[in-house]
């Protein structure tokens, strides 16, 4: 097995470098954070990223960490009005939150294997390998290793120096916001909140807390507030409860707005010992619900690609060929998705009342039905 370097200790990063360590491979992970701790919010759990990680061997943790949901079954309208409820064929995710699922994939690692504090600044090919050039507080290091797997997000710094041009994520025109409630609310059933130019999602997470977000169309990005609670509020505070009380039992630095960025499609995940993963390969909106889930696949495949191939050009190739094709047709549905909401609304919500369970489900299956490959 080759001595591997992931770069990003994000859901991808770890889950990477569990799936190698798994086929008995010597990983490192350098994340630039000074600290690993609870980051993030609510995280939806599609099919095909519990059997990935199942083959990690981390599938009964995280589902111990959960809760069983319905994403995207249930529709509303700002009054309250029902456009569509879950239904019992709809496909269910499992809720976790984000911090609970980087826990137990950092837990599946052997210790020591992480450095925080740890900023790549340079990546550049050798005749052995890969030398990645870092920035810590007490200085700038460098460090060897026979292949670098690039995991550190849709702003990565290594897919900047190495895939230079077209490569800049792209504002898609929206914002989001998101937070998990402090107390425990009576239970609702989850939903998504529409109207043209903005969603609101509720979605049940363990404890009897609740993840929430909203999406809203944005001019320009990079627009903050000083109170992120009182923004959303002025949003939708007046939409149907249980949103005023969900609202009411957030605190309000718990909030956290970022835009919607994404990648336009690259020709290549791979340039020569160094491989992209996750955001940073593929980018996508969230409109699918699917980038974690894609990048826990990713992790998957290429554990099992370097596993099963005479060298590592070859199990690049093999990664690539399989990871492409799949992750930059869902980036497109997704974008496709969001056009759909925004351009065509009244259709959409019409369609939404109209459109038979089973067809709801075979349009979501197309994407979760997806096995991963064996890696004992």
């Amino acid at each position: 097995m080759p001595d591997v370097l992931v770069v990003g200790g994000g859901i991808g990063g770890l889950a990477a470098a569990v799936g190698l360590a798994r086929i008995g491979g010597r990983v490192r992970v350098l994340e630039q954070a000074t600290a690993l701790g609870g980051v993030g919010a609510g995280l939806s759990l599609w099919p095909n990223a519990l059997r990935a990680l199942d083959e990690l061997g981390v599938g009964d943790a995280v589902r111990a960490a959960g809760v069983s949901a319905v994403s995207r079954g249930g529709l509303r309208r700002p009054s309250g009005r029902w456009l569509r409820h879950r239904h019992p064929d709809d496909i269910a995710v499992l809720m976790v939150h984000r911090a609970d699922l980087h826990r137990t994939l950092l837990d599946a690692l052997p210790a020591g294997r992480v450095r925080t504090d740890a900023t790549v600044t340079g990546v550049q090919e050798t005749a052995d390998g890969v030398t990645v050039t870092y920035r810590t507080r007490d200085g700038v290091r460098r460090t060897e290793a026979e292949l670098v797997v690039a995991a550190d997000g849709v702003h990565s710094a290594v897919r900047r120096q190495l895939w230079p041009g077209k490569t800049t994520p792209r504002f898609d025109g929206r914002s989001a916001w998101r937070a998990v409630t402090d107390g425990v609310l009576d239970p609702a059933e989850e939903a998504i909140t529409m109207e043209r130019e903005q969603q609101f999602g509720l979605l049940p997470l363990p404890d009897g807390r609740v993840y929430w977000f909203l999406t809203a169309d944005a001019e320009q990005p990079g627009v903050r507030h000083d109170d992120a609670l009182a923004e959303v509020r002025r949003r939708v505070g007046h939409w149907h409860d249980p949103i005023p009380r969900v609202l009411a039992a957030t605190a309000p630095g718990a909030v956290l707005h970022h835009d919607i960025t994404t990648l336009d499609p690259l020709e290549t995940y791979v340039r020569g010992r160094v491989v992209l993963l996750g955001d940073a390969a593929h980018a996508q909106s969230p409109d699918l619900g699917q980038g974690a889930c894609q990048a826990i696949e990713d992790a998957v495949v290429l554990a099992s690609a370097l596993a099963a191939e005479r060298d590592i050009a070859a199990a690049l190739e093999r990664y690539e060929r399989e990871r492409l094709p799949r992750t930059q047709a869902m980036a497109l549905a997704a974008q496709r998705q969001a056009e759909l909401s925004h351009r065509h609304f009244r259709a959409m919500t019409t369609a939404a009342c109209l459109l038979p369970p089973a067809l709801w489900r075979r349009q979501i299956m197309r994407w979760v039905d997806w096995t991963p490959p064996a890696l004992r």
